[in-house]
């Protein structure tokens, strides 16, 4: 059983299998917490909803296979706070391919088709977890993150491609915008423009499924 915040059925707005029909499944909880955290109801107090289902690998494996979603995406919070490891031998047993979005910066626990590490500062990613992943996202809060996150990540910046992203309450900033452009242009592979396709069509919001928008962060003056 896991503790689940939601579910729902859309397509994968960022990184290499962008635009790829997606099952999601968000696990809840997540002791980063990112000021700009774009799921902040999986942690924040303020915004944690009063019932948090449950549920079983056979529910979840249920609810992907019903769908015509070419893979799973485990997602959170922090999903490798918990043992996925009975989640994803059912749904590859089912031959449902099954991607994870983490931090890194904990023990990943199950057999994934790929991985997606988006690290951050309060915490830094493992080392084995930088090794196995498929694909690095970068947030850039500010004209500086590059710089700092290229020397914090040297030897592990090889052929995955590394996305940068603007922080979702910078996306309009010049300088952060201008910092992606450069280092693209500068360094070329294996940084890459990256961008949350997914929240110019709302689609997350068109399965019903899914829970309504948190501000960034929790944080009202953010917005979402």
């Amino acid at each position: 059983m896991l503790p689940i915040y939601e579910t729902f059925y859309a397509w994968q707005g960022e990184g290499c299998h962008m635009g790829r029909a997606a099952f999601f499944i968000r696990t809840f909880g997540c002791p980063l917490k990112c000021s700009w955290c774009d799921s902040a109801g999986t942690w924040h107090p303020d915004w944690t909803p009063e019932r948090i289902d449950r549920l079983s690998t056979d529910e979840l494996v249920a609810r992907a296979t019903s769908t015509a979603a070419e893979f799973v995406v485990i997602t959170g919070g922090e999903p490798t706070i918990h043992d996925l490891s009975e989640l994803t031998s059912e749904l590859r047993r089912c031959k449902m391919p099954v991607h994870l979005e983490t931090s890194g910066s904990f023990k990943i626990q199950g057999d994934f088709s790929w991985i997606t590490l988006s690290p951050k500062w309060t915490k830094p990613p493992l080392n084995e977890n930088l090794e196995r992943a498929d694909e690095l996202k970068i947030i850039v809060e500010d004209a500086e993150s590059i710089g700092r996150w290229r020397a914090e990540l040297h030897g592990v910046l090889r052929d995955k491609s590394v996305w940068l992203h603007p922080e979702w309450s910078k996306r309009n900033d010049p300088s952060v915008l201008n910092a992606i452009s450069n280092a693209v242009k500068t360094l070329g592979k294996p940084f890459r423009v990256g961008y949350q396709l997914h929240r110019l069509f709302n689609v997350d919001s068109l399965d019903p499924s899914s829970r309504p928008p948190v501000p960034l962060g929790g944080n009202l003056a953010l917005g979402s």
